[in-house]
């Protein structure tokens, strides 16, 4: 097997950290071209649908990608900006801000950027990237807080399989969840405290997350738990009883039972128990995007109009808001310690050190 190494390396090149933040993904357009090619590697990933491979690829590429990708392509329109996806635009801004915030604190001996597990910026890409920077010691921080294999598990899978293929290793850490992180929990919980300051309260506040199959649960993955551990901290931050708000899950599709209450089958039976106004969060995701605009602040929202409530309101992802970076930056700061900075001039004495080995050699 022939490994990938440095370009032009240098050993008076200096060493850096490297923070990598990660994603879902999003299609290149809004497109049924586009979306055909990002479920296509989406909906390939084995840690997102555990089926056999045989049978799950005769399906994909027999039924869904013929009929999905142009569904999918006219909900990605309705929430598309000029900048480009929602997803790709917050998560480019939260870079952006962590590089400035990281900088202050590391000056040039870190390096940040993200990537998207599916679609591009691939994780391939950017870690090439980091490596031809000089990054020998990697952090990576999969932007979900609660851990799911689906999502942090197949972001490490993403980072390993990478690492397969590389005659140079960093230094490596993963954080697999921050799902309890006060800082977060104060983050989410101020977030609603000034929403409902500005547009007041309603009878009943929903956090939803994207849904799993119930069977990924009983096989052992914590998120059920860790979506309910991460509601009841940011209630008892608000001071909520236990019926002031519900934990529901959302994006569903298949036959076969998902982890339930599903928070459209919910929001359609509230108005009947007396429940005219609904706020829905969802901490699940740390940015706003194709779940939350379109499937929550508009389909969601139909359903419960249309059952009979009256007032419906959606509570924005953290994004790239100051208080969501400080709490990211400081996670960071905390994975990041006991690790040294490079000594001054340190790849100058390497290239010296490399110079005087081959003269003795030769």
């Amino acid at each position: 097997m022939k490994y990938k190494g440095q370009k032009n390396y240098s050993h008076k090149q200096p060493l850096k950290m490297g923070v990598l933040i990660t994603n879902l993904g999003t299609p290149q357009a809004p497109t049924t071209k586009a979306l055909r090619t990002y479920l296509a590697e989406f909906l390939s990933d084995p840690r997102v649908v555990e089926v056999p491979k045989l049978i799950w690829m005769c399906i994909l590429h027999g039924i869904i990608l013929r009929i999905r990708p142009s569904r999918s392509a006219a909900a990605y329109k309705t929430v598309w900006t000029e900048e480009g996806s929602p997803l790709m635009v917050h998560t480019q801004n939260q870079a952006n801000a962590l590089k400035k915030s990281l900088g202050a604190i590391y000056g040039d001996n870190i390096h940040v950027d993200f990537s998207m597990r599916y679609g591009e910026p691939s994780t391939t890409k950017r870690i090439e990237e980091f490596q031809q920077a000089g990054v020998n010691k990697l952090l990576v921080l999969p932007l979900y807080p609660q851990y799911s294999g689906a999502t942090n598990g197949s972001t490490f899978d993403a980072v390993a399989q990478d690492f397969t293929s590389r005659r140079w290793l960093p230094d490596f850490r993963f954080i697999s969840h921050y799902h309890d992180y006060e800082p977060y929990i104060d983050a989410v919980a101020k977030s609603i405290r000034e929403y409902r300051e500005a547009n007041g309260s309603a009878d009943k506040l929903l956090f939803s997350y994207h849904g799993v199959p119930l069977r990924y649960l009983k096989n052992g993955d914590p998120y059920h738990c860790e979506c309910h551990k991460t509601s009841r901290l940011v209630a008892e931050k608000l001071g909520l009883s236990k019926d002031e708000y519900m934990v529901t899950f959302q994006s569903r599709f298949g036959r076969e039972e998902w982890l339930q209450p599903y928070t459209d089958a919910t929001l359609k039976s509230l108005p009947d128990q007396g429940v005219k106004s609904v706020q829905i969060v969802c901490p699940g995701f740390s940015a706003d995007c194709l779940e939350t605009i379109e499937e929550i602040g508009e389909e969601n929202r139909e359903y419960f109009m249309e059952a009979g409530g009256e007032h419906y309101n959606y509570i924005p992802a953290l994004n790239d808001s100051k208080d969501h970076i400080d709490v990211l930056t400081q996670l960071i700061q905390e994975n990041l310690q006991g690790w040294q900075l490079p000594e001054p001039n340190s790849g100058e004495q390497s290239e010296k050190f490399y110079r005087e080995l081959l003269a003795e050699q030769s």
